[in-house]
Formats: structure tokens, sequence, C-alpha cells
């Protein structure tokens, strides 16, 4: 697989299929992912691959507390009162997305139930959750984004999925729990992964991109 096919096929997907991925695959992924950009080799990213029983565990922690309340964030996902053209773009992702399962924006209940399903990491058989030091800055969240986006590709090119997951820095407290993560240690962002299920009308979905020109210039050339 070329690498330009890798990242076109790549989608957040939301539905998975339970069958599990070998730890061997796993393995090799993430440390293939290893030779992500790392600005002076900081290599600042933990991550804690999880299946069976203790993801088991984890997702029942966070359900109970999702019931409860959710928790002190670990940092605001999105700017507050977006401005255009960011929030038109986030506006229809989430109309698009709820579309695909016919869920209308007035029917609230179905569409907290959809949120909820990231809980489930979305029927995935592994749940990967990114964690930095936090005395390091946002150059090196950076490097955690890198390393983030080469594990997505190198999962395409195993003929798996994944979908990241910022909605798990509103638990920060049930996953350091679970991952009994030191003090300093700092939750970034889970991901799912797993094998598609092909036929779920979620997956379906292919968000917008903007026109080369709305993003990009060229001089000199």
């Amino acid at each position: 697989m070329h690498l330009a096919e890798a990242v076109a096929k790549r989608i957040s997907v939301r539905a998975f299929r339970p069958d599990p991925v070998p730890a061997e695959t796993v393995r090799a992924i993430l440390e293939a992912a290893q030779r992500a950009p790392s600005g002076g080799n900081l290599q600042p990213w933990r991550v804690h691959a999880l299946a069976g029983e203790p993801l088991t565990a984890l997702k029942a922690a966070a359900m109970a507390k999702m019931a409860e309340g959710s928790e002190e964030p670990e940092y605001d996902v999105y700017p507050p009162n977006l401005w255009e053209p960011l929030r038109t773009r986030r506006f229809e992702c989430g109309e698009d997305l709820y579309a695909t399962i016919g869920v209308p924006r007035e029917d609230k209940p179905a569409r907290l139930r959809q949120l909820a399903k990231n809980v489930e990491l979305f029927g995935a058989p592994v749940g990967l959750f990114f964690t930095l030091d936090r005395k390091v800055g946002r150059p090196q969240w950076a490097d955690v984004g890198m390393f983030m986006q080469t594990i997505m590709l190198l999962a395409v090119e195993a003929g798996l999925d994944t979908c990241a997951q910022e909605f798990w820095a509103r638990l920060p407290q049930t996953v350091s729990a679970a991952l009994n993560l030191p003090a300093h240690e700092m939750l970034f962002c889970g991901m799912a992964l797993g094998w598609r299920d092909t036929d779920a009308p979620i997956n379906t979905l292919r968000t917008r991109r903007d026109p080369f020109e709305a993003f990009a210039t060229m001089r000199g050339f």
C-alpha cells in the first residue's frame, strides 16, 4: 500500500467489529510509529494499550462516572466561542455524522446516546491511551499528535482502522486510576483500534476538506 492510499483511506471509524487484534500486531504498529518526528528527539509520548479485561474494567468505570457527570477536563478540546470558518466546519461535521444514522438535531437523547458510545470505544477491541509529562510544552503536544497520526496510518496499512478520541480528556481521573498513572503524567487522548464494521452506516461518513486555495499558498515555484 502506498502512503497516499493510506492517507486517503484513513477515517475516524465509529463502529468496529469485536474481533480481537493480535498483541504482536499492536506491538509492531507501536514500535514502527516510534520513528515519528520528535523535536530534539525528546520522544515525549507514552502509550498504554488495553484489551480484554483491563479494557472492560476501564469502560465500566468510565460509564459509571459518566452517569454521575464528567470530571474536570485536562484541557479544552475546542477553543471557546469558535469563529468562522472553524465554527461551520465543526457544525457540518456533526450534522453529517448524525445524518448517517438518521438522528435529527432536535433528538437530543439519541445524540447523547451516540456520544456515550465513545466510552465503549465504538466497540473496538483495543484502546490506546496517550499520555505525556505535565512539564512539557505545547510543541511536545504536537509530537504526540504526529506519533498518533503515524499509528493511524500504520494501522490502515495493517488492514485496521482507528478513531482518535479527545473525548477521554473529559475523564482524566478515571483513566489515570485505571492506568495507575503517576501524578506528573497527563492523559492527552484515547484511540480506538480494531476492524471496521463495513455494514455500519456511520462509517460511510467522509468529512469535507477545503480546496487547496483555502489553506495553502505557493510562492517562488
